[in-house]
């Protein structure tokens, strides 16, 4: 079965016919969501921030390379149905540095490391922070019932 995208086949890269975009066979990642670097977080207070940044809708951080960043998972409003950018002419500098050549076409996604949910989130600070943490967002252990004699 072949991988299609609104009818045309994904063909592979070292395979584009020449005078062709790869715009063209794309399914338009870079146009779906945006990322922001952040700074490493390294205290309670930062991973909490975190951990309220993925409480809204559509929002993940991930680590790439030793880096973080925050990733908000959104449309950008100008991306037509045929996944070109319906602004082409007068598009932000951003997507005019942005190139096919190093571009996401092939990538499938993978991070070195990613979080979706703010759960998530605090598990993983009570993992890195466990001298830190005073509370627990967890319900507390049932108290064992007492032995009657």
């Amino acid at each position: 079965m072949s991988d299609t995208t609104f009818g045309a086949v994904k063909i592979r890269r070292k395979d584009l016919p020449e005078g062709q975009s790869l715009c063209e066979y794309c399914t338009a990642k870079c146009c779906r969501y945006f990322a922001l670097p952040m700074e490493t977080p390294t205290t309670f207070e930062e991973f909490e921030y975190i951990r309220w940044f993925l409480l809204h809708d559509r929002a993940s951080v991930f680590q790439e390379d030793g880096d973080w960043y925050i990733l908000v998972h959104t449309v950008c409003k100008h991306l037509q149905p045929d996944n070109r950018c319906g602004i082409y002419h007068t598009r932000p500098q951003i997507c005019r540095d942005y190139t096919t050549d190093n571009c996401e076409y092939n990538d499938d996604w993978v991070y070195d490391f990613y979080l979706e949910t703010a759960e998530q989130v605090w598990e993983y600070t009570e993992a890195v922070l466990q001298d830190q943490i005073t509370g627990t967002i967890r319900s507390s252990k049932p108290n064992p019932l007492t032995v009657l004699n």
